[in-house]
């Protein structure tokens, strides 16, 4: 006959399992909050720094969104959150970090400004936030520019897609890399692979609606978020980011 202690230790055996899954998801979580750039070690060399310049195969520089602008170019440290202030009567300035929040902000700020151009100076953050402040220009009927020396990284380039009209100096740098859509920087990728691509799918359809090619998201995907691949002028113009 088998005693109750030896039922139950199948019991015992599973609750513990669960226990553990859910203490490694516990330390999965509380790292990942420590900071939104927390990453697991990887192996291999990194890229060169995001100073060095590129050249057509040699695109991919190492990411860090308070870089300030281009090679040899300082222009002081990033804005924590965007700021939109006007340059000129014609030209505002959109500059700082996308973060979660800023996208209701600053949309009823662009529908509010009377300058025609948006200038934008950020090195990316949420990209739901990104998207929304696109369609606010779009409808605001503004076109984009991004000046000399000046960077439109991850997130931030589907802000400059929606310009009516889009601007970029030969010394600007455009690159995208692969995000991420939720508050979380490391579970996503298995644990929420369905809102990933919703995410992806949702983007690719904004490029579409403002006049961009979609395999423009070809170069981010292969690029860790780490890294930042920066696009060439040939690369702006044949996937139409760039309309001037």
């Amino acid at each position: 006959m088998i005693s109750d202690q030896e039922k139950l230790r199948p019991v015992r055996r599973m609750l513990t399992g669960v226990l553990a899954f859910q203490l490694v998801l516990a330390a999965f979580l509380f790292l990942s909050d420590i900071g939104r750039d927390f990453s697991l070690p990887t192996t291999g060399p990194r890229a060169p720094g995001f100073e060095q310049p590129t050249r057509p195969g040699d695109q991919t520089r190492r990411y860090d969104p308070t870089m300030p602008a281009g090679p040899g170019v300082e222009t002081g440290p990033m804005p924590d959150r965007l700021i939109l202030d006007p340059v000129d009567g014609s030209v505002a300035l959109l500059t700082g970090r996308i973060e979660a929040g800023d996208g209701e902000r600053i949309a009823t700020q662009i529908a509010a400004s009377p300058a025609p151009t948006i200038a934008i100076h950020s090195p990316g953050g949420s990209v739901r936030d990104a998207l929304e402040i696109g369609r606010a220009i779009r409808q605001a009927g503004k076109a984009t520019i991004i000046r000399d020396a000046e960077v439109c990284l991850s997130a931030c380039p589907y802000i400059f897609a929606a310009g009516t009209t889009r601007t970029a100096a030969e010394d600007a740098r455009i690159g995208v890399h692969q995000h991420y859509y939720g508050e979380n920087t490391l579970l996503p990728a298995f644990l929420a692979v369905q809102d990933i691509q919703r995410g992806q799918g949702e983007v690719m359809r904004h490029l579409d609606q403002m006049g961009v090619d979609p395999m423009l998201l070809t170069h981010g995907l292969s690029t860790p978020p780490q890294s930042i691949y920066i696009l060439t002028r040939e690369e702006l113009e044949s996937y139409d980011l760039v309309t001037e």
